[in-house]
């Protein structure tokens, strides 16, 4: 049945036959036929049909949960298996949002020393994505923001606070300064991420706190192209303090902190909330509060 629940997943996050089949490695009557025989065997029907796949029953809906938890613990266990002959091995799948990246080679770096054998895969989603990916099991965990916005059901482990900054090409408005606050930034051509990032409406929320409103001349959902615009000079942006120190190096660009409000947001590793967990991300978990502990 197992193959069959796999299907099943992959169907209910792709909603069309052909992709799900696609991405099973299968072909279109091979899982149609597959999940036939799921709703034979459950004596429901699962799906809506008709030309094209028109969506769950509310049987679909339910199965879908326990679908999620099967196929879970049985990757669980084929992995703990392999472990136990291999010594830890594999993928670890992670997504992050963007700015959060900048820290991530942190946590794969610690990993990667004590299991060599380790491959990551690394993705920069939003944060709505991360928790629906996670869902889905398409990823093993994800890093995002922890007090910000509702996370359901997971297991979350504190990784460091995020500490706002402008960020502009030295010798521009504001950057000779110790400090701005969030209504001076305000009057700057900005570039922000785009609306969809949680970082984005943090950035509009302390905004409204300081009486202004962001108004950007150019959004992106990636770090590098809001850096690449700020180094012409042209352009300023507001990026958290560890995403910032990677262009500073270089000196042409200066991190101003933002004030009134002062503001600081928890970021950190999010995994399923069930048990028991792959050997892998048992490590990561690991990992993640040793990394955490350090105030890192």
């Amino acid at each position: 049945m197992i193959d069959k629940l796999e299907m099943f997943l992959a169907l209910a996050k792709e909603e069309h036959f052909g992709r799900a089949a696609g991405v099973c490695g299968v072909t279109q009557p091979t899982l149609s036929a597959g999940i036939k025989q799921l709703e034979e065997q459950l004596g429901v029907m699962l799906v809506w049909r008709g030309s094209r796949f028109q969506g769950l029953t509310p049987e679909g809906a339910r199965v879908l949960e326990w679908a999620r938890r099967i196929v879970a613990d049985s990757r669980a266990m084929r992995e703990e298996m392999r472990a136990l002959r291999q010594g830890l091995s594999g993928k670890l799948r992670i997504a992050a949002i963007p700015t959060a990246l900048a820290m991530l080679s942190e946590l794969t770096q610690r990993l990667s020393q004590r299991h060599p054998n380790l491959r990551f895969t690394v993705l920069s989603r939003t944060s709505a994505e991360i928790l629906q990916m996670l869902d889905n099991l398409e990823i093993d965990a994800g890093i995002t923001y922890l007090d910000n916005e509702p996370l359901g059901r997971v297991i979350t482990v504190p990784l460091y606070a995020e500490h706002y900054n402008l960020v502009a090409r030295r010798g521009t408005p504001l950057t000779d300064r110790s400090s701005v606050t969030w209504a001076e930034v305000a009057s700057l051509p900005l570039c922000l991420l785009t609306p969809d990032m949680q970082n984005r409406r943090i950035v509009n929320h302390h905004m409204a706190e300081a009486g202004a409103a962001a108004a950007p001349r150019l959004e992106s959902n990636s770090v590098i192209t809001l850096v690449s615009h700020v180094m012409t000079g042209h352009w300023a942006t507001i990026l958290p303090l560890k995403t910032a120190q990677l262009f500073l190096h270089e000196g042409s660009l200066a991190a101003v902190p933002l004030s009134a409000p002062r503001a600081a947001h928890l970021v950190g590793l999010v995994a399923p909330l069930r048990e028991p967990h792959t050997p892998v991300l048992d490590a990561l978990l690991e990992a993640a509060r040793k990394l955490g502990a350090t105030g890192a």
